[in-house]
């Protein structure tokens, strides 16, 4: 039992990936967990329209932070700013009392906003848009849609790709007639295909179990999960390429998924996450993928509000996807040598 001990430890040691996985992961659950770990949101990103925008603007409390102040803006504009996501609690002083609307897409915000206006008793009268009843579901589906395709996307691609280098079978793809992008396109291509009925199974799902709305277009949902998925697949990709075992792509699926689910804004609120952590969500894929799909399903937000979201993800998939490319040419071509000199040698004897 001595013996085996020691031999446990001495391949610990070897395998620096993962020793880092045992050591890092744990202090970095903690931090996210410790920071990011926070319902309670102290800054509401508010619009003020109408007559007495000014007089609104300089009343609200703290929480409120007045962004948008339009003295010639109506009810109309405040719905407006609500569905492309340019506020989240827009008063119009156009009617009387005031309406303040209330985007309840936002989860936690909104009860925050709806609490904080609720004390101001007949002076306004509040308006929760999108998710009147603040149900949590309404929320989560859209989100866990990126999730599934997220999961999918990267654990099983990683894993896939990963078998191939353990199974040895990656030698015979060296020595086909194919380039490394072709490789790529015909392993993904089944998982991109599974992961995308699993989406409109979920969906579909989602809106018959817990009554999700749809208020958006379907084609452009479906383009943005296509473009997420590219995006999850390419680090798919990039885990198999740097994992020697199916435990080690594991290990770093993980790690790229943990922060993910908690730093994207599908559990917790962004604004609620101090800054020190919340500039990561701004390179997560899943981040910008909730935005568009509460955006869509929600709101009914169209491309005019979504295009950054878009625009990001976009870029993300064709970085990820060409290092993924490269990083699988730099991985095949010392195989692709070793296996055309094997088939040489072979034939000379």
């Amino acid at each position: 039992m001595r013996a085996m001990i020691l031999k446990e430890f001495r391949e610990l040691r070897r395998d620096r990936r993962t020793m880092a996985m045992i050591i890092v992961f744990p202090i970095l659950l903690l931090i996210i967990f410790g920071y990011a770990a926070n319902f309670d949101v102290s800054n509401i990103p508010t619009a003020a329209l109408g007559p007495q925008a000014e007089s609104i603007s300089q009343q609200a409390p703290d929480l409120f932070d007045v962004t948008i102040i339009d003295p010639s803006g109506t009810a109309e504009n405040a719905q407006a700013l609500l569905r492309d996501g340019e506020a989240q609690v827009a008063v119009a002083t156009d009617t009387q009392p005031p309406v303040a609307f209330v985007d309840g897409s936002n989860l936690f915000t909104a009860q925050a906003a709806a609490g904080a206006l609720g004390h101001l008793g007949d002076k306004i009268t509040v308006e929760v848009l999108y998710n009147p009843d603040l149900i949590t579901a309404w929320v989560l589906v859209p989100a866990l849609t990126g999730l599934i395709l997220m999961f999918i996307g990267t654990v099983v691609t990683a894993i896939g790709l990963v078998s191939e280098r353990e199974h040895g079978t990656l030698e015979q793809l060296a020595v086909m007639p194919l380039s490394p992008s072709t490789v790529i396109l015909g392993k993904i291509i089944p998982y991109f295909i599974i992961a995308s009925v699993d989406m409109v199974i979920v969906t579909v799902l989602g809106i018959l179990l817990f009554s999700v709305p749809f208020n958006g277009s379907v084609v452009l949902l479906t383009v943005g999960a296509a473009i997420f998925l590219f995006v999850v697949l390419g680090v798919g990709v990039l885990i198999s390429t740097v994992s020697e075992s199916t435990g080690q792509a594991i290990q770093m699926a993980l790690f790229f998924l943990v922060p993910q689910i908690l730093l994207s804004g599908m559990i917790f609120p962004l604004a609620a996450i101090p800054w020190g952590i919340r500039w990561i969500s701004y390179f997560l894929p899943l981040t910008y993928y909730t935005m568009i799909s509460q955006g869509i399903m929600l709101r009914g937000a169209g491309l005019d509000s979504l295009w950054q979201p878009f625009l990001v993800l976009a870029t993300m998939a064709v970085l990820v996807f060409t290092a993924a490319v490269l990083r699988f040419r730099r991985d095949l071509t010392p195989r692709r040598s070793r296996a055309e000199t094997q088939v040489a040698e072979g034939a000379a004897a």
